[in-house]
């Protein structure tokens, strides 16, 4: 048993996350990594909604109110938006399978995840997530670059705090790496400019086992649709 008490045997549980395309949907990504990473079993539902196929149609609405994917069903029960997935999957994991068991750390790495989560609206604008893509480079917005300037001082920071041990924020993966990774993918496809240190940390992420294997997802996808 756990040191919270509780036994985290998902054995007898029935998990199945619904996403939508991979090669575009970045909120899909993030749980279907962090779930993969983690080695809880799920079954894997894509529901095409680039454009909307009938399967989205019909079972969109009877399981997801805010009608967006990433949906995990627990036992058939919904739980959707992906911090609220974090947390349902956190509480199924083991302790510090998905936040950093060290108090602060864990505070800071839930502070990342939330900015994440509401923030970088520039960047999700002009380089929507499009993971086959090889854009030329090119000029980028002021707001973008401001964006790109935030996301290299906050991982700086948490790297210089806490990430002994690891390539990533907290040294081991964890639930705000999942978080970025789509940025990952936006660095490469924009071909965005960032820090040495900060290129070394998109690296990382685009190297962990789970993401490469969303990423070689995303291109079958869009090579099956060529």
């Amino acid at each position: 048993m756990a040191r919270d008490g509780r036994t985290h045997d998902v054995s007898g549980m029935d998990l199945e996350l619904v996403i939508g395309n991979k090669n575009r949907s970045s909120w899909s990504m993030r749980p279907w990594v962090l779930l993969t990473h983690i080695g809880v079993p799920f079954r894997e539902t894509l529901l095409r909604y680039h454009p909307p196929s009938p399967e989205w149609l019909a079972r969109m609405p009877l399981i997801s109110p805010s009608g967006r994917v990433p949906v995990l069903l627990i036992d058939g029960e919904s739980v959707w938006e992906s911090l609220s997935i974090f947390e349902a999957v956190a509480e199924l994991a083991p302790p510090g399978a998905v936040w950093p068991e060290d108090a602060v750390a864990r505070r800071v790495a839930r502070s990342l995840a939330s900015e994440m989560h509401a923030g970088f609206s520039a960047l999700r604008n002009h380089c929507p997530m499009d993971i086959a893509r090889r854009a030329a480079p090119a000029p980028i917005a002021h707001e973008v670059g401001a964006d790109l300037e935030r996301l290299a001082a906050a991982w700086r920071d948490a790297r210089a705090r806490f990430g002994r041990g690891g390539p990533f924020l907290f040294g081991r993966f964890t639930g705000a790496d999942a978080m970025f990774a789509p940025v990952a993918t936006r660095v490469r496809t924009y071909r965005l400019d960032l820090p040495a240190d900060a290129r070394a940390y998109v690296d990382a992420l685009l190297a962990h086992p789970a993401v490469a294997a969303w990423i070689v997802g995303a291109q079958a996808e869009v090579n099956a649709a060529a």
